[in-house]
């Protein structure tokens, strides 16, 4: 069975329920899904992955979160190489810009993208949560 973790950071609870849409795809794909905060997960826990979402809003002038994901992640990126990823997560305003720096950066480190990334607007709508599950279920396909 494949077994994906879940990462993610989560200001106000949009990006947390978007990580939880993502693990519910994967289960439904027949993978084991293990969710955890950025401040619970580290480059050492990668091996133990076939595959991995990570997650993060945008924050400040469109950047990840500086204090506990963008270390974390800054630590797992040597174990990009070759890795199926999925990135998500929300934002208020601007139109994306760190998702598309985000995705062109795991590109150089030689992660594979299961899929486009998901983005939401604020809280996940019903579009948004059902393109969540359905990253899930590419993550692992």
């Amino acid at each position: 069975m494949k077994q994906a973790a879940v990462v993610y950071w989560s200001g106000t609870g949009n990006t947390e329920a978007m990580a939880k849409k993502i693990a519910e795809g994967i289960e439904s794909a027949g993978a084991k899904a293990d969710v955890f905060s950025a401040s619970d997960f580290s480059a050492v826990m990668m091996d133990s992955y076939d595959a991995i979402a990570f997650g993060c809003p945008s924050m400040g002038a469109e950047q990840l979160e500086e204090n506990e994901f963008e270390p974390m992640f800054e630590s797992c990126k040597s174990k990009l190489n070759g890795k199926r990823i999925v990135l998500f997560g929300s934002y208020g305003w601007g139109d994306g810009e760190w998702m598309r720096i985000w995705e062109e950066e795991c590109r150089a480190c030689g992660a594979q993208l299961a899929c486009a990334c998901v983005i939401c607007n604020e809280a996940p709508d019903e579009q948004a949560e059902c393109d969540c599950k359905e990253a899930g279920r590419q993550l692992v396909s």
